[in-house]
């Protein structure tokens, strides 16, 4: 029964990290106003959503399992204060971080219209730091991180995650106001950042 949970622990991560990779993809996408592929503009906004649901899912399962390991011996203070686990302490603690993001995430998200847009929009940042900190932790405290297969994996989704950012920081993302109003149903115009709208 232990090697199972302990087992199902890694599986859960390392589906984690892919789903979290394609969360940060679709993210990204979205935010750019433009289709992908077939899919219209408000499909990639509902898929996003739907994949960190399911993101999401899999986090719970990869420490809650953990949790119910003997042999990780995670406790509920080590999943959300970083840093103090018994085993592997730093790079626990970097997952740990990661999952306080991912659940500042998913409470902004929750509240949205109490808090508005331009919070709930700076407090979204943090994806792009919580994606480094569970790639990190996969690779300090996994215990497939020597494997090639994993390597070839999680250096596969780096590089995704990598190329999306960099897109993101590009000029020719052109996230413009007349496809964010598209995307709205809005009838604004003109380049968003020179507002000082992200």
């Amino acid at each position: 029964m232990n090697e199972i949970m302990w087992a199902f622990g890694r599986a859960s991560g390392i589906v984690s990290l892919l789903l979290f990779t394609l969360v940060v993809v679709l993210g990204v996408v979205s935010r750019s106003g433009r289709p992908l592929g077939a899919l219209p503009r408000f499909s990639v906004a509902l898929l996003h959503r739907s994949t960190s649901l399911i993101a999401l899912t899999f986090l719970v399962l990869h420490v809650g399992t953990l949790m119910l390991d003997p042999h990780a011996k995670l406790s509920p203070p080590d999943a959300l204060v970083p840093f103090i686990a018994g085993w592997n302490p730093f790079w626990v603690g970097l997952g740990t971080v990661a999952l306080d993001l991912v659940i500042a995430l998913v409470v902004t998200g929750l509240l949205r219209r109490r808090i508005g847009d331009r919070v709930f929009r700076a407090i979204h940042w943090a994806a792009y730091a919580m994606w480094p900190l569970a790639f990190a932790h996969a690779l300090g405290s996994g215990t497939n991180a020597g494997d090639l297969w994993f390597q070839l994996f999680a250096w596969t989704c780096a590089g995704t995650v990598v190329s999306a950012i960099a897109w993101r920081a590009s000029a020719g993302f052109a996230e413009t106001a007349a496809a964010r109003a598209r995307h709205a149903g809005s009838g604004r115009v003109g380049d968003p950042r020179l507002r000082g709208e992200r």
